[in-house]
């Protein structure tokens, strides 16, 4: 076996400096509170594997797979395993040295607070420091080993099969890190005969999964993708043979019963979850908006907060009942969100428009940076002192009351999610009828190359600020929604990191793709909402996933198909002729 010593050392420590990395900075001790596979036995609940574990071995696992996935065509199978073995029992020398240090010297917290007790229990696999804390960790250094192994194994695997392992383990892992929400979504049942108490025991333990319900996602999971073709070919096949009205109907149903899931998805699970869905619903209608601007005309946009603060202090003006709202200084009172929508879409609309004007002749960069600038003057001038009588400075503005729709409050977080979702559908409606206009064309042509685009006779000008002003739109219907889900609108809720949320869920769910706006809200919005018990690794895990992002997808999870192609590179005559000749999945 001709094995690259220079390449086993470069994948080893860089696979053992992470566990390192996540152990030290406090990840691993953090994370091992959650639980993800638990059983109850006679002696008590066992942990069978916590989150925190995995943050140990999947470094571990990733390691073993990319350098088995470099060696294995050009040195063969037995070499890829054997790479990845030795590269996990290099990562594991880390490990050692970090127990050897956490043991031998009490005092070392001092300088590294990471280095405790409770760190050193997972990486000792609960062997106590004081009676044989190497044994433990030599047990982790061979499971380290094995498991990178393990990630070689998976990448000489067959694609079928490698995928369907992926898809087995990302699922199990991934509920069962959820499963304090499988719970919560479980108990709105309990009251029903086909699910009972001793049916739910059955498959949770105590905020986690049982083995047993954990090997039947395994099953399933794996055997989801070998299997599903063989179903949907034919089904695909059936309706390419039928009529168009036959088509239509299928569509219709399809849509109906979307509608239908989408209707009945808050009172299915919880308040909590609910309250989670309006969050994710204010980033897609955000999404949407900043689409347009990034998307569709290729605008680099990084001042958007601008638009959802403007609509969220209009709303909270003309309808709070507190000292900064109108009605307190003699003017009309608003408590209507519906009247106030319009009033909020306008001002945004305005707020866009003018800050269009002053950079026109801006492109790239120099685009981003500007607007970057038009967000941090607004955040400040919400804090200053000169606005405090209007909108109350850094107090803000209290006592925005909640919408009403026919009498009915929609204080509830199950009923203001139909606001945020009719908004959403409203402004899905909008952003796809100006991609396939006029309008949506001359868009694609500036943010391909504007010079040509002025050069067919499009006013970029015009074009460029009808971009930011229905843009903006969006913001300001979401910073209205967010006033009354809120009730108050603070200074310190619009921030830049706003802007960088709404572009970053773009970018990782695919740039000019509206299915892809919902993937990225679901990813970088909802997963950090519903793990709020690692806020203090949410920038670090965050930043690290864009990049990941970057590395391996840069088209994005769900992306347009422009766009695919583009990064891609599908203008290689072999592209295009497999292109041509794929059968298509669906």
């Amino acid at each position: 076996m001709n094995l690259d010593r220079n390449t086993l050392l470069r994948y080893g420590s860089l696979t053992g400096l992470a566990i390192f990395y996540l152990s030290v900075v406090g990840m691993v001790e953090a994370f091992n509170g959650r639980d993800i596979i638990k059983d109850l036995y006679q002696f008590g609940e066992i942990d069978l594997l916590t989150l925190g574990q995995i943050m140990v071995l999947l470094p571990a696992a990733i390691g073993g797979y990319m350098i088995a996935n470099r060696l294995k065509d050009e040195h063969g199978n037995g070499t890829a395993l054997v790479s990845g073995l030795i590269t996990g029992a290099i990562a594991a020398i880390p490990v050692l040295i970090l127990v050897w240090l956490g043991s031998t010297f009490p005092n070392i917290r001092n300088m590294f607070v990471g280095i405790n007790r409770d760190l050193m229990e997972v990486l000792t696999l609960g062997y106590s420091l004081t009676e044989a804390p190497m044994t433990g960790a030599i047990i982790l250094g061979l499971i380290i080993a094995a498991v990178a192994f393990d990630g070689a194994l998976v990448a000489i695997l067959p694609d079928m099969w490698r995928k369907s392992v992926i898809n087995a383990m990302v699922w199990t892992l991934g509920i069962g890190v959820m499963s304090e929400l499988l719970d919560q979504i479980l108990n709105t049942f309990r009251g029903y005969d086909w699910i009972e108490k001793d049916t739910i025991k059955t498959i949770l333990q105590s905020g986690s999964i049982k083995p047993g319900f954990a090997a039947f996602i395994f099953v399933v999971a794996f055997l989801w993708p070998i299997v599903m073709p063989y179903i949907r070919k034919p089904l695909n096949e059936r309706y390419q043979a039928s009529s168009t009205g036959a088509q239509t109907t299928v569509n219709y149903i399809g849509y109906a019963l979307l509608i239908l899931l989408l209707l009945s998805l808050p009172w299915l699970v919880g308040r909590f979850l609910s309250d989670v869905l309006v969050t994710i619903s204010l980033y897609v209608l955000m999404g949407l908006g900043l689409n347009i601007a990034v998307g569709m005309a290729g605008l680099l946009d990084l001042g958007y907060l601008t638009n959802f603060a403007v609509g969220a202090y209009v709303t909270g003006i003309l309808v709070s009942t507190g000292p900064q709202g109108i009605a307190a200084n003699g003017g009309p009172a608003f408590f209507n969100l519906w009247w106030l929508i319009p009033i909020a879409l306008l001002s945004a609309m305005l707020t866009g428009f003018v800050f269009a004007l002053p950079v026109l002749r801006m492109r790239g960069d120099y685009l981003a940076i500007a607007t970057l600038g038009f967000g941090e003057i607004i955040a400040k001038l919400a804090l200053s002192d000169a606005l405090k009588p209007y909108i109350g400075g850094a107090q803000g503005i209290l006592f925005v009351p909640k919408p009403s729709f026919f009498g009915i409050e929609l204080g509830d977080p199950e009923r203001l999610y139909y606001v945020g979702l009719a908004a959403c559908l409203f402004m899905l409606y909008v952003t796809t009828r100006l991609q396939n206009s006029r309008t949506g064309r001359q868009w694609g042509a500036i943010r391909e190359d504007e010079d040509v685009a002025a050069a067919m006779g499009i006013d970029t000008t015009r074009t460029k600020v009808i971009a930011f002003t229905l843009s903006a739109a969006a913001g300001g219907l979401a910073g209205a929604i967010f006033a009354t889900k809120v009730g108050t609108v603070f200074p310190n809720s619009f921030t830049v990191i706003v802007s960088i949320n709404v572009l970053s869920l773009i970018i990782v769910g695919g740039m000019g793709s509206i299915p892809g706006i919902v993937v990225g809200a679901a990813a970088l919005v909802g997963l950090p909402e519903i793990l709020r018990e690692f806020a203090e690794f949410r920038f670090l895990i965050y930043g690290a996933l864009l990049v990941v992002m970057m590395l391996t997808r840069p088209e994005g999870l769900w992306p347009s198909e422009a766009r695919r192609r583009e990064l891609r590179g599908d203008d290689d005559e072999d592209n295009i002729a497999s292109e041509a000749t794929a059968v298509p999945a669906d």
